[in-house]
């Protein structure tokens, strides 16, 4: 059955590339910043790739990974190798570890569809924005957390940094935390703060910390 009207010319579906509805011909139309996850093989490390493409280049990434050894130092090696390349050179290329091309497959989907966190954000956002992802410290948040039926929970890492000491109430449970904030401490270190000083001043605590039946620390097993 033939179609009663020529649909040929219409085109792809608009797609909203940083606050702009375009039809995608090319690779070249394709601005955003965006992340994407991905896993390696054995799925024993993940890595959170993010890219700033501005015409369809590459301008900034931010590789975040968390597994084995090898994983971090591919880590290195792919933040050299993505900036300055076109979305598809990058699809292509092999970026060392499984889990960061998966996430560059991931990201380049985001970004081909319109899902990107800018979607909507005219002129997009600017060459250094993935860097203020780490914050203030410069540092990316890894949560840590370890369980025994037995042993109870053991805080290990958390988005305020590493743990030193849980407080737990008179059942055991857990209801606050003391931390050391590590990017602070380094960031003292560097300026030259005596160490014992610098841990002083980045130790904080969260929660309930003060009203601890008991204090535990979550690296020695109790």
């Amino acid at each position: 059955m033939s179609c009663p009207r020529n649909l040929t010319g219409f085109g792809p579906s608009p797609i909203p590339e940083e606050a702009k509805w375009i039809q995608l011909k090319d690779i070249k139309q394709v601005c955003g910043f965006s992340h994407g996850c991905g896993m390696c093989a054995p799925q024993q490390g993940t890595c959170k790739l993010t890219l700033n493409v501005k015409d369809g280049i590459i301008k900034e990434a931010l590789v975040e990974t968390i597994g084995c050894s090898g994983m971090t130092h591919s880590a290195a090696m792919a933040a050299e190798i993505l900036p300055g390349k076109t979305l598809l050179e990058a699809l292509n290329t092999d970026l060392v570890c499984d889990a960061i091309n998966d996430a560059m497959k991931n990201i380049f989907l985001q970004l081909v569809y319109g899902r990107s966190q800018s979607a909507f954000s005219e002129g997009g956002l600017e060459v250094g924005s993935a860097l203020e992802d780490l914050g203030k410290t410069l540092s990316s948040n890894v949560g840590t957390v370890y369980s025994q039926q037995d042993g109870g929970t053991r805080y290990l890492n958390l988005a305020e940094g590493y743990i030193t000491k849980e407080a737990l109430d008179e059942r055991g449970e857990i209801i606050g935390y003391e931390y050391v904030a590590i990017g602070s401490l380094m960031k003292s270190l560097r300026e030259g703060v005596e160490p014992k000083e610098a841990i002083a001043k980045a130790t904080k605590t969260y929660g309930r910390f003060a009203d601890a039946k008991s204090v535990i620390d979550p690296r020695r097993a109790e």
